[in-house]
């Protein structure tokens, strides 16, 4: 997966957003013109803090969000298994180590909270990392939803159970465990 992956800890001016259709519902695509700041499901647990920057673009032409909705039409089409975006994700330094592995998750495999707890090199930090997960601001492009239990069941998804299985569905129904 080529992401330009760009922290931040403020939204880099304006953020333009829209809400576009999808097989998983309706989500709300919001960026600047850095990157994509995030993306939400219609019922999300952890909403994105909205400031005075924001304003709404409507169908007027954004390019991150034009990128954005052209490439998750193409992911959900069974078109794209890699997203190539500008990312500016706003967390804490720990959140954003996190958010960077699941960039490393391949298309169409899981891995569980405690193997991307080892691969970040603290085996311990395995609640941490179900809390920094849980917390991603870009679900599908930074895809979260390939994390799952150790022993292979659907746990948490700020999106919910059902969309997660669409999402892992869609990658290849019963998805190998990436080790």
């Amino acid at each position: 997966m080529t992401l330009a992956f760009t922290p931040v800890t403020t939204p880099p001016g304006a953020i333009a957003y829209r809400h576009i259709a999808s097989p998983v519902g309706t989500l709300m695509l919001a960026a600047s013109d850095a990157g994509l700041w995030a993306i939400e499901f219609e019922v999300n647990r952890h909403p994105v803090a909205r400031g005075p920057a924001w304003h709404a673009v409507g169908d007027a032409r954004h390019p991150v969000l034009d990128a954005t909705q052209a490439q998750l039409a193409a992911y959900f089409e069974g078109r794209l298994r890699a997203f190539e975006l500008p990312l500016t994700p706003s967390g804490t330094p720990f959140q954003l180590k996190v958010w960077q592995a699941l960039c490393a998750i391949p298309y169409g495999q899981t891995c569980s909270y405690g193997d991307l707890a080892d691969r970040l090199d603290n085996p311990k930090a395995v609640r941490a990392v179900g809390a920094a997960n849980g917390r991603n601001p870009i679900p599908i492009v930074v895809p979260c939803h390939r994390v799952i239990g150790a022993n292979g069941s659907l746990i948490g998804f700020g999106g919910g159970l059902p969309i997660k299985r669409v999402l892992l569905d869609l990658e290849g129904g019963n998805a190998p465990l990436f080790a």
